[in-house]
């Protein structure tokens, strides 16, 4: 596809208008100010007449199949939202219940420009069906749940990793990745703990799991471990020693915030889940200050209810300027790229998230015709501030359309509304 006279955020964020941008393949192939010398070579011409690109976002922590529990789960704290209400309903979801849900969550995050997801649940050939069928990206882990003080290996889930990371691990020519998970400390023990952090190194993956995400959970934490906080214990155990992408991070302090500096954590920030459950919000002024790996999720639709990232954009804009009282922390620049480049690089995705030649095609383009984007004074604060994501037109994952306004070329969006809906009345009339 070519693209035409169409403005874009370049891989620094910079304004450019009236630019012709190529893709070839999975790739950006060209990007300038005039029209490419072998423009015929690019097939179909788009004009971007009143359109702005940039960069398709990464979602750094999401439990897709949780579209089916969409308003099921509502104002009530993390711990009695977890027992209460998600793992009972979770019990009765079958593999299939999964592939659905999973497909239309892949729907909504194309709709807002989301082109890849690293996804913490269960039913992992499911998912990656759905994953690989709609042409999107995803980091998937299967969930652990260890209570038992016994050896990973002699748990089921060693095994079906061992096949699931041999079967899915850069399948669908690269899309789709493997990690391993450790849900929570308080969900797992250290025996299997560093079990996990010793496979995950000798296999060259990546681990997945939440981290001081509630008050209660740190407090907890430091009474079973001598006074350690999640990160303190987790590093003692060397889960931090292996790349790690650590969901929420909410309850840290300056302690917490060394550690994990100092192992690369790479934290997904959740504003809108944490801020919805009660939880609080991460110091994400603090991290970005100091120059830590900060990246975004949309968490799961039992917590968020949509996933529309846009949404947790702007609301990562606004809550640090408000509780610091300082109108200049955590710049659209950052959230961008916390959005954008960090949520790839998380993925251990080195060639997504900034858009430039050689670099993935991943796209989405924000109809700017509407009244909220004008003027144009400062795109960059219109992307978060003013625009939305019900503004993108079109979203492009690896070269492929996966949205294009208002239709999905890779799946029956229809077919997995009526699916959805059928299945999520069977599961409430079984609790």
């Amino acid at each position: 596809m070519l693209f035409k006279n169409i403005a874009i955020l370049d891989e620094n964020l910079d304004y450019l208008p009236d630019q012709w941008v190529a893709v070839k393949g999975e790739s950006i192939a060209y990007i300038g100010g005039e029209k490419p010398q072998n423009a015929e070579e690019y097939g179909e011409v788009y004009d971007g007449t009143g359109k702005l690109m940039m960069s398709a976002l990464y979602s750094a922590h999401a439990h897709a199949p949780m579209t089916l529990l969409r308003g099921f789960a509502e104002n009530l704290p993390l711990d009695r939202w977890l027992n209460e209400k998600c793992w009972p309903f979770e019990a009765k979801m079958t593999p299939e219940d999964n592939y659905w849900a999973t497909l239309l969550a892949c729907a909504e995050m194309s709709r807002y420009g989301v082109v890849s997801f690293s996804d913490m649940y269960y039913a992992t050939p499911e998912r990656a069906q759905a994953v690989d069928e709609t042409g999107m990206k995803a980091n998937l882990c299967e969930g652990l749940l260890a209570f038992e003080p016994k050896p990973y290996s002699e748990y089921p889930i060693c095994a079906q990793n061992e096949d699931y990371v041999r079967r899915f691990h850069n399948s669908a020519n690269g899309r789709i990745k493997m990690d391993y998970n450790i849900h929570a400390e308080y969900t797992s023990n250290p025996v299997v703990c560093k079990d996990i952090a010793q496979i995950v190194a000798e296999k060259g993956l990546r681990l997945h799991l939440h981290m001081s995400e509630t008050k209660k959970e740190v407090e907890e934490c430091r009474e079973r471990h001598e006074g350690m906080s999640p990160v303190q214990y987790f590093e003692s155990i060397g889960v931090l020693d292996v790349p790690v992408t650590a969901a929420h991070c909410v309850w840290v302090d300056e302690d917490d915030l060394d550690i994990m500096q100092a192992h690369d954590v790479f934290v997904a920030n959740n504003p809108v889940s944490n801020m919805k459950l009660g939880s609080g919000f991460a110091p994400i002024a603090k991290m970005l200050e100091r120059g830590m790996n900060v990246c975004v999720g949309s968490d799961g639709m039992a917590s968020n209810n949509n996933h529309n990232l846009f949404g947790d954009l702007y609301v990562m804009g606004l809550i640090y300027k408000g509780f610091t009282l300082d109108p200049a922390v955590v710049e659209p620049e950052q959230i961008l790229r916390a959005a954008t480049e960090m949520g790839a690089r998380s993925q251990g995705r080195e060639d997504c998230g900034v858009l430039k030649v050689g670099n993935k095609a991943d796209l989405c383009i924000f109809d700017t015709s509407g009244p909220q984007w004008t003027p144009m004074t400062s795109p960059i604060y219109n992307v978060v501030f003013a625009g939305d994501g019900s503004d993108i037109v079109l979203t492009m994952c690896d070269g492929k359309v996966v949205y294009d306004n208002g239709n999905w070329p890779t799946l029956d969006l229809e077919k997995a509304k009526a699916e959805v809906s059928a299945r999520a009345k069977r599961i409430i009339s079984e609790l």
